[in-house]
């Protein structure tokens, strides 16, 4: 049974969807107090949010069974990603269902600010007729300058486009090609700045974008623009804002989100009569708010039952119509890892993976991650390592991790290959996938081989001589321990050979003892492979 916890509203729909399952015990307790949350967040196996409860470290540190916190909605600002990636918690949201309402609502905030619609309909309201006061401006012939080009700043360039206003965006990873195919110029910030009538952001917030609308970005725009905010309120300084609109640098501004939320009631720009506010309305409709619901609860399902992982911000993306190729990939790349941390004795340094083919090269970063996750485990088995959190914790124990591409065929025709540093000692281990599911190690430190990475397994490293296998077979016979495969490679005759025994039960540490005796024997090691 798995729990979970919902602090915040959540659409019926997909409350629905949660409780419909069996396997799932929901529990629901709007505006949680801090504290609470605290105190009874261990207990649950994932988290729902919206941007009303703060997900932090401590919140993240209690969170003992915690494995997904879902944001219903875009923003995971609200969430301490970083502690919880460190945690092996996966932060996932929502990002498509609610962009058509925030992109209308842009709209709507931009066309009332514009025409004054807020301060008319107050003013009639009040038994006034005052038409001249209430003067704007149309939009046809106007330039939009839109900041980060995502899904919502691409939806609104639309709908700006059919007003007959001139768009231009700022977005450093969007592409030219991109932007010539929704007929936008895209251009750097500053330009931006200098050219727009009207300016949206569309940004997430990070480091680098807190306060991207500060004095000094206002100071270089047109005089008399205008600023519609419906993303996040810490990227415009508010502060500078309400000094740029009382001084008329601004002709007005639109703002939906603030750095606080609710903002007091004394906030600054509320005095001001060019501005429109709203609370937090930009994902505020009812289909939104069931879309949102909908796909968080289906995303929560399939990760807790293992099915897939969606819309994941710490978690290698997998394409889901290609899940059933990509699965046993990430199988044989696990279990390459665990062979090589079963294999290497010293500190670990350095690990460079190789891909070659076609199937593996969309796949290269969740692969990666995978062999990391079966490397860690064996070695760090009192932490939760997974595939969230591998690569944080292979980064904080110095481990370097490299992986490089060749779609080039070779012998086989899809190949992982890994080799791994420790000191003085290196290991290579390539594998395959026969008829694309069956995982092979093919290639063991040069020596070419045809084993099955799963159970129990021994590798004995030898010379070539007579009678090691009869030996080693031998010696196992006596302690009651039955060969399921016997797999051997070699350099070249009377040099080096490699077995890889396939077993149906574990070697007593008497035959252990008894097989590295053994003179013809190198060295040898017992591991167990999922």
């Amino acid at each position: 049974m798995y729990k979970i916890l919902i602090p915040d509203d959540l659409s019926a729909a997909g409350l629905d969807l949660l409780k419909a399952d069996p396997q799932m015990a929901v529990d629901v307790v709007k505006k949680m107090p801090r504290a609470d949350l605290l105190a009874r967040i261990g207990d649950y196996d994932a988290l729902i949010v919206r941007s009303e409860t703060k997900v932090d470290a401590d919140v993240i540190d209690r969170g003992t069974r915690l494995r997904i916190v879902g944001r219903a909605g875009i923003g995971v600002d609200t969430i301490d990603v970083d502690a919880a990636t460190r945690r092996g918690i996966i932060v996932m949201n929502t990002p498509q269902a609610n962009t058509i309402a925030t992109c209308e609502h842009t709209m709507t905030m931009m066309l009332a600010m514009a025409r004054n619609v807020a301060q008319a309909d107050a003013s009639l309201r009040r038994g006034e007729w005052t038409r001249n006061k209430f003067m704007g401006v149309q939009l046809m012939g106007k330039t939009l300058g839109i900041i980060g080009f995502g899904r919502i700043g691409s939806q609104v360039a639309k709908r700006a486009q059919s007003f007959g206003m001139e768009v231009i965006a700022f977005d450093p990873y969007v592409s030219e090609e991109t932007a010539r195919i929704n007929k936008v110029g895209l251009v750097d910030l500053d330009e931006l700045l200098t050219r727009s009538d009207f300016i949206t952001l569309h940004s997430s917030l990070n480091t680098s974008s807190r306060r991207l609308l500060d004095e000094a970005a206002i100071a270089k725009m047109k005089t008399g623009a205008r600023i519609i905010n419906v993303a996040r309120g810490a990227l415009v300084d508010a502060d500078a804002l309400y000094k740029a609109l009382v001084d008329k640098k601004l002709a007005g501004a639109a703002i939906d989100v603030f750095e606080e939320e609710p903002p007091p009631a004394n906030h600054p720009l509320f005095t001001l009569p060019n501005v429109v506010v709203t609370p937090h309305l930009g994902a505020s409709t009812f289909e939104a708010q069931r879309d949102v619901s909908i796909q968080m609860a289906e995303q929560i399902l399939d990760a807790l039952h293992e099915r897939e992982v969606r819309n994941a911000v710490n978690f290698p993306p997998i394409d889901p119509a290609a899940l059933s190729v990509v699965r046993p990939y990430l199988v044989l790349a696990e279990r390459l890892g665990t062979l090589q941390a079963s294999l290497t004795e010293g500190r670990l340094a350095r690990v460079e993976v190789e891909y070659r083919g076609s199937d593996v090269a969309p796949h290269v970063k969740p692969l990666t991650v995978a062999l990391l996750r079966g490397l860690l485990v064996p070695t760090l088995d009192r932490e939760r390592v997974n595939y969230v959190n591998a690569p944080i914790i292979a980064s904080e124990r110095g481990i370097a991790v490299s992986q490089a591409l060749d779609i080039s065929s070779s012998d086989y025709t899809n190949l992982v290959s890994c080799r791994v540093s420790a000191g003085e000692e290196t290991h290579t281990i390539a594998g395959v996938l026969f008829n694309g599911v069956q995982p092979r190690i093919v290639q063991i430190d040069g020596f070419v081989i045809d084993a099955v990475p799963e159970g129990l397994m021994l590798v004995v490293s030898s010379h070539d001589v007579p009678g090691v296998i009869g030996h080693i077979g031998t010696l196992l016979g006596a302690h009651h321990v039955n060969i399921a495969e016997y797999r051997l490679g070699r350099t070249s005759p009377g040099d080096r050979a490699l077995s890889v025994i396939n077993l149906d039960s574990p070697i007593p540490d008497a035959a252990m003892k008894a097989l590295r005796d053994l003179p013809e024997v190198i060295w040898v090691k017992q591991m167990t492979l999922s």
